[in-house]
């Protein structure tokens, strides 16, 4: 028989969670932390088990969640941040630098480290992602955290 694994979509008391919030445009940073709250509390969390942490910008994601994953308190950390295409190339160059220091950071510490950073052309798209049309990436992050927490726990053996 074939023995399958899936991600349980409630927060255990013994689970905390770290969101690394990036203040630069914070107008959608903070509508995704926001919804990033609300789905781990929807979903068992305390305020307790919330542990917020407010960076510059989306530059400073990485460094911060790679400390946050291996410090050992967190069982996800979840990146947070809106990067929006410019006049220049600027754009191009944060997004790529933090979408690879995300990604390499949970096969690197063992611990799910979320990207829930929008990239979007324009203002609009971002506020879109942000909760206006097409949901909220901090809640998709959030509710990815919590799923991937869990998968990985049962793994260990610890659930």
């Amino acid at each position: 028989m074939i023995e399958n694994v899936v991600g349980d979509l409630f927060v255990k008391p013994n689970q905390r969670y770290c969101l690394v919030v990036a203040e630069f445009n914070e107008f959608i940073t903070t509508r995704l932390a926001e919804s990033a709250i609300e789905c781990l509390i929807r979903h068992g969390a305390k305020d307790t088990q919330i542990t917020q942490i407010k960076v510059p910008g989306a530059f400073e994601i990485p460094t911060v969640a790679s400390q946050a994953a291996k410090s050992g308190k967190f069982a996800a950390v979840l990146c947070l941040g809106a990067v929006i295409r410019g006049q220049t190339d600027h754009y191009d160059h944060v997004a790529d630098q933090v979408s690879r220091g995300v990604g390499a950071l949970g096969p690197a510490t063992g611990v799910p480290v979320i990207f829930g950073v929008i990239t979007a052309d324009t203002i609009e798209q971002a506020i879109d992602r942000a909760g206006c049309k097409a949901g909220n990436a901090g809640w998709n992050a959030a509710c990815s955290a919590i799923a991937t927490a869990s998968i990985l726990a049962k793994l260990r053996g610890e659930a």
